[in-house]
């Protein structure tokens, strides 16, 4: 257990809202494990969340190394941070409800905040002191005498990403819902972002791409339909539109942009309505068709009418890395996940504190040659190239300045030697052009999350930049910010920032520099 003089020891200055040992006391003991959680797979212990009380101020945290002096500005993560109430769990990871951390880099040192997103559904369950109602995985027996889901912001935990607008605002993503607005500097809520009366209650998912220019690109998808917005640096609408999914598409969690299109890869997977109704929660009601074809959207950025649908094997995606184009063919890269049930029951598991057994996702790389006229001649036309690799992975990134533009740098999460642990214990750098790949690992130890990539001040070369992400020592049972020279990740990292506690995985971030 940490002690009152570990903190002092580790430079914690301050706990921003506590304002007596007691609740100084009360916030320690949230944040760290417990003894009954993830006994036999310590990795899985900040999966025991938070109360939803909680408001983390750190200062002058300490650093192990030297971190790079043009490193300066906000590193953004949101993830599941609260995972149960009144003796309540949830039973699915995706269920959390977002908590957001913001870590300020600067000239005096770096600093790490983190706060609740104070979304509908956070302060009506705060006030009741329960759940009230029912998680994208997590259905309860007696929700007919709990709040009735009359909305999708209902349930709205904006926990999955965040995005800052040219404009300066700052936005907490759910796929599901509405963006949820945040000051930026205090992570304080200010409500749910209408982008156009029109589109009032439409979702806008959790995987905007911002392109170098600023200029943004989303989707939602709701009871069988698909919206796609492009709006502009400064948070204003310039097109969208909504039309009929093609298929079976309960599930699109991403998409990739290059210079002439968007590409989405529609799982095949169904909703049963009718075990949604009969009180299943979302996912349970969903269906994996492995025996039907995931379906390749693709759609002209300059004409959203102008869209073409091909078939390809069975597969399932949550995330890809990048995509160009020249026209005839388009490039992309992608992660290839286990088919839905198997997720699900590993992200269940999880959530218990038992490891599951290793399943690992694995890097994808697609080829789409297109009509002569740009498109696909009609549903199904046109052909696919697949080429795959053997690594574990998840989660990966490119340079920002190379979004929807040609690229030849992904990096990614991996897991290296370490199947008796779950999740990821490295990073790997791959190059797209060569096939050649650089990996670093931190040991059975060390769990390492997403790392987005920061372009040194003043380069324009892909890839000169740092990879910023966070992981958590199983050992020290602390999180850290790991920072490495993205062109040299072997050699370990430049410095690691520690936390004087842990907070719970997250899911995707963004580096904003000042």
């Amino acid at each position: 257990m940490m002690q009152r003089r570990d903190l002092l020891k580790t430079g914690l200055t301050g706990l921003a809202g506590i304002g007596s040992l007691g609740m100084l006391q009360e916030v320690l003991a949230a944040g760290l494990p417990s003894a009954a959680f993830a006994a036999a797979a310590p990795e899985l212990a900040p999966l025991q969340g938070f109360t939803g009380s909680e408001a983390l101020d750190a200062r002058d945290l300490r650093v192990e190394g030297r971190l790079p002096a043009g490193l300066r500005g906000v590193y953004y993560r949101n993830g599941p941070g609260l995972m149960g109430r009144d003796g309540e769990r949830y039973k699915h990871w995706f269920d959390g409800d977002g908590l957001v951390q913001a870590w300020t880099f600067g000239a005096d040192g770096v600093q790490h905040k983190a706060r609740f997103v104070q979304t509908k559904k956070f302060k009506a369950e705060t006030k009741a002191g329960r759940f009230l109602l029912p998680g994208f995985g997590t259905s309860f027996p007696d929700q007919a005498t709990r709040s009735p889901v009359r909305a999708a912001d209902d349930v709205n935990t904006a926990n999955t990403s965040v995005l800052k607008m040219g404009d300066g605002r700052l936005y907490a993503l759910w796929e599901g819902g509405s963006a949820y607005e945040l000051n930026p500097v205090t992570l304080a809520s200010k409500g749910p972002r209408v982008w156009a009366p029109e589109l009032e209650g439409m979702p806008f998912s959790a995987h905007p791409k911002v392109e170098a220019d600023g200029t943004v690109w989303n989707f939602g998808t709701q009871s069988g339909r698909m919206v796609v917005y492009q709006i502009s640096a400064q948070g204003q609408v310039l097109r969208s539109e909504v039309f009929p999914a093609p298929g079976h598409s309960a599930m699109v969690h991403d998409f990739v942009v290059s210079q002439r299109y968007l590409v989405f890869l529609l799982s095949p997977i169904s909703l049963d309505v009718d075990a949604l109704r009969g009180g299943n929660a979302m996912l349970d009601a969903m269906r994996w068709l492995g025996q039907e074809a995931t379906r390749v959207l693709v759609i002209d950025k300059a004409d959203f009418t102008r869209r073409w649908v091909l078939e390809m094997p069975a597969a399932m995606v949550f995330h890809f890395g990048n995509a160009w184009d020249d026209g005839r063919q388009i490039h992309l890269d992608y992660v290839e996940s286990r088919a839905l049930p198997a997720v699900n029951a590993e992200l269940r598991q999880i959530m218990t504190g038992e490891r599951p057994a290793h399943q690992p996702s694995t890097p994808r790389f697609m080829r789409i040659s297109l009509g002569a006229e740009g498109g696909a001649a009609g549903a199904g036309q046109g052909r696919i190239e697949l080429q795959s690799r053997d690594e574990s992975v998840e989660f990966p990134v490119v340079d920002p300045r190379v979004v929807a533009q040609r690229y030849r740098h992904v990096y990614y999460p991996t897991a290296i030697d370490n199947a008796e642990r779950w999740g990821f214990n490295g990073l790997l750098h791959l190059d797209v052009e060569t096939g050649r790949r650089e990996r670093f690992s931190f040991g059975s130890d060390v769990l390492v999350e997403e790392h987005v990539l920061v372009p040194k001040p003043g380069s324009a070369k892909e890839g000169e930049g740092w990879l910023l992400g966070l992981g958590y020592d199983c050992k020290a049972r602390r999180s850290f910010a790991s920072v490495f020279d993205a062109q040299a990740i072997s050699a370990g990292p430049l410095a690691r920032v520690w936390l004087p506690y842990w907070v719970t995985y997250g899911f995707h971030g963004k580096f904003y520099a000042a």
